[in-house]
């Protein structure tokens, strides 16, 4: 194994003793525990995939380098095979090195993504309702599952707030993660059309905000103590003002050390309402403390594209011209009617691409 490769030997023997316990039945019994360990086997096979296919590329370029050595003359076969046997372990070194940069501890985990109006009343909101159609149609086409937690919607269809748990099913490789493909879109996204309320047919420039949280696995990862929460439980509401409920099944919880709050009203049970609060709760203070870990850990990397400041404007769609634009990556294309359709991989892609080409350069000149 060359001196390059040294990280992949202590990796291997993680991989190993995470096999071995994930076969123990008793670890299961822990499914937050049990989780954990599948979604960092999951990440380890990816390394454990390239070592092997570096090993035999490697293995294959120095015997056909000793048979080339006795052909004397003869049977070229093998010192012909010679290029293309180095070009394929070269390709083979590269993926090992890509896999072996540390990835988000997080990719694999799945999201709670809210949306939110801003600038631009009804039609800011009108916009919220185009995002969250974008998001649901980008999750079916993986595949992935989404739950509205909660909803606050306006007389014209719009959305004043609305949050969503987006889940990925059977995820073998963390890269497939919801959060390692949704982290990106935090941020301000910016829209520029005619609205609906608009008689002279002026272009109007509006936007929305999206948060996007990794959703906390198991409920013991993140300790709350009940004593620092403040619960208040009301009528829920619609549009109007209309009562939806004739109980006080709207819960609001707020976690006084931080000031965070959460208010849930979807479900006609407070119940139900109040596990939908704590859930979106233990995301945001998952958010906090990695925020303020980052912040207190001067080497410790930050993400060249997903940016915590979350006022960022990250994205721009101008519905006259058909065209999205991310401000972030530079990526631009006329085909906005898809893309809010829920064709976003392209977009996303250009996001990823551009945080791994600066992941490589770091790991470059480390």
């Amino acid at each position: 194994m060359t001196e390059q490769f040294s990280a992949v030997g202590p990796l291997l023997e993680e991989h190993a003793e995470i096999e071995r316990a994930l076969a123990d039945p008793g670890v299961h019994a822990d499914q937050g525990r049990a989780r954990i360990l599948g979604r960092r086997y999951a990440e380890l096979n990816q390394v454990v995939s390239a070592h092997r296919a570096f090993q035999r590329a490697r293995e294959d370029r120095e015997t056909a380098e000793e048979l080339a050595a006795l052909e004397d003359g003869g049977d070229t076969e093998y010192a012909e095979a010679l290029p293309g046997l180095r070009a394929a372990e070269t390709d083979a070194a590269e993926r090992l090195r890509r896999v072996l940069i540390p990835r988000d501890p997080d990719d694999g985990r799945d999201v709670i993504l809210e949306i939110k109006a801003g600038e631009g009343g009804d039609e800011s909101a009108l916009f919220a309702g185009d995002l969250l159609r974008m998001y649901l149609r980008f999750a079916e086409r993986r595949g992935w599952s989404t739950q509205v937690l909660d909803e606050n919607r306006t007389e014209l269809g719009g959305y004043k707030d609305v949050q969503v748990a987006v889940k990925a099913k059977g995820l073998e490789n963390p890269a497939d993660g919801v959060w390692a493909n949704l982290k990106y879109e935090g941020g301000v996204h910016r829209v520029q059309r005619v609205p609906v309320t608009e008689s002279q047919g002026r272009i109007h420039t509006s936007a929305a905000g999206v948060l996007v949280f990794p959703e906390v696995d198991d409920p013991g990862e993140i300790e709350i103590d009940q004593n620092d929460l403040r619960i208040d439980v009301y009528r829920s509401s619609g549009p109007g003002g209309q009562s939806v409920n004739t109980t006080d099944s709207a819960v609001r919880i707020t976690h006084v050390p931080t000031g965070i709050v959460v208010s849930m009203q979807n479900e006609k049970s407070q119940l139900q309402n109040r596990e939908a609060a704590m859930r979106v709760l233990r995301a945001r203070l998952l958010a906090a403390q990695q925020e303020a870990a980052a912040a207190e850990a001067a080497d410790l990397r930050r993400s060249q594209i997903r940016t915590v400041d979350r006022s960022e404007r990250i994205r721009t769609y101008n519905f006259p011209e058909n065209r999205i634009a991310d401000h972030r990556t530079g990526y631009k294309a006329y085909n906005l009617d898809h893309v809010l359709d829920g064709d976003l991989e392209p977009v996303v892609r250009s996001a990823i691409e551009a945080d791994e080409s600066a992941r490589l350069a770091e790991a470059g000149g480390a």
